[in-house]
C-alpha cells in the first residue's frame, strides 16, 4: 500500500461524501458565482468533485516518478475514476442536468471495459489507462464539472459549455471503448 495506492483510495473515500452532499437536501442557501446561480450545495460537491478528480493526476505523478507503479495501482486507479464518474453522472441524471441516455451509454462503457479488463486478467495481463483512456476521463471530468457549476462562466455569454462537453465526453467515450475492444480482441479469441 504505497502513497499513489492511499492517494487512489482517499479518491474512492470521497464519493460518498460527494453523493450526501449533493443528495441530502442540505437547506444552505444558494449563491451567484461568475453567471451561475446554484445552490450552495452544488459549488461544495463541485468542489470536492474536482479534487477528487484531481487525485487521479497527483497519484499517477507520483508512481511514475518514484517507480511506484503497481498491479494495484493498475486495478484501483482506473476503478476509482470508473465509480467517481459514474457516481457524479447518476446524481447530475437525478437532478436533471444529464440525460439519462446519455449516461447509460457512458457508463455501459465502463462497465464494458472493466469486464475486458477481468478477462485480461484471468489470463495474466493488467491493462493499465492508455492515452485515448485518459483523454476519455478527462473530458468526462470537465463536462462533469462544467454541469455541477451549473456552466460556470459560459452562462454569462449563453454558450451551452456543459452540454457540449458532456456530448465530447460521449464521443471519445465510445471511441476509447471502441479502442479497447479493438487492441485486445485476442482475449476473446482465446477464450473458450
Amino acid at each position: 500500500m504505497n502513497l499513489p495506492n492511499k492517494i487512489t483510495i482517499s479518491r474512492i473515500f470521497m464519493i460518498p461524501v460527494f453523493m450526501l452532499i449533493m443528495l441530502a437536501n442540505f437547506n444552505w442557501g444558494n449563491v451567484s458565482l461568475l453567471g451561475a446561480d446554484m445552490p450552495v450545495t452544488h459549488l461544495v460537491g463541485a468542489i470536492i468533485f474536482i479534487i477528487a478528480s484531481t487525485t487521479d493526476w497527483v497519484d499517477g505523478y507520483y508512481a511514475r516518478k518514484y517507480d511506484l507503479v503497481t498491479n494495484l495501482g493498475k486495478f484501483l486507479d482506473p476503478l476509482a475514476d470508473k465509480l467517481l464518474v459514474s457516481a457524479a453522472l447518476v446524481v447530475l441524471v437525478d437532478l436533471g442536468y444529464a440525460a439519462a441516455w446519455i449516461v447509460i451509454v457512458i457508463i455501459s462503457r465502463e462497465f464494458a471495459v472493466t469486464g475486458l479488463r477481468l478477462v485480461l486478467a484471468g489470463g495474466g495481463e493488467v491493462v493499465a489507462a492508455n492515452q485515448l483512456g485518459k483523454i476519455k476521463t478527462w473530458t468526462q471530468i470537465i463536462a462533469i464539472s462544467a454541469l455541477l457549476l451549473h456552466n460556470i462562466i459560459f452562462e454569462m455569454i449563453s454558450i451551452p459549455f456543459a452540454d457540449i462537453a458532456l456530448w465530447v465526453a460521449m464521443f471519445f467515450t465510445i471511441w476509447s471503448g471502441w479502442d479497447y475492444f479493438n487492441q485486445n480482441k485476442h482475449a476473446f479469441k482465446n477464450s473458450k
